[in-house]
């Protein structure tokens, strides 16, 4: 009876811990809006566990993170790339506001991701453009700073947008491990 009563004592704890470990989990590297990264990320062939770990790094999660550069929302786009954003995909009737909506500022993000990747083609490449701009990733790959193929961004003068970098693919693979998102 007391050895019952032992296992079943352990049973309790070992499922509390594991309780315990899942909500930490989900606490550090949150995943919401799962319907909309599945949908914008199909959509703009864009893997879903990057458009997962740029809204970790970009908002954590916050719909309504405002930074003070003025970026908005989920994948923390500024006014002028959103309207420019909105104006290349025909949505006549975007307001800034719209930014706090997390499916528009998905679907505005991964549109934005997929047209860097047009550009530039690479994963580290297109990171550096979508967190310093794209004028300074071609800036830095016409002086050699960076590599064409993304292979060597050592040569980044923007600590930032190195750390950036190194943070997005960390989140895409610690995602990868701990959701399925597809």
């Amino acid at each position: 009876m007391a050895r019952t009563r032992r296992f079943v004592m352990l049973l309790i704890i070992l499922l509390v811990a594991a309780f315990a470990a899942k909500a930490a989990i989900n606490h550090v590297y949150p995943v919401a809006y799962k319907d909309y990264i599945i949908k914008y990320s199909s959509e703009y062939d864009i893997d879903p566990y990057l458009l997962a770990a740029i809204i970790k790094v970009e908002s954590r999660f916050d719909k309504n993170a405002a930074s003070h550069k003025g970026a908005i929302g989920l994948m923390q786009l500024t006014e002028p790339t959103a309207f420019w954003i909105a104006e290349s995909m025909g949505d006549e009737s975007f307001t800034a506001d719209d930014l706090y909506k997390p499916e528009t500022n998905i679907k505005m993000g991964a549109w934005y991701v997929d047209n860097i990747r047009r550009e530039f083609g690479y994963v580290e490449l297109v990171l550096a453009a979508y967190n310093a701009g794209r004028g300074n990733v071609a800036s830095w790959i016409d002086n050699s700073l960076i590599s064409p193929d993304g292979t060597d961004c050592s040569g980044i003068p923007y600590k930032e947008t190195k750390e950036y970098i190194e943070k997005v693919l960390a989140n895409q693979d610690i995602y990868r491990i701990l959701y399925d998102i597809s």
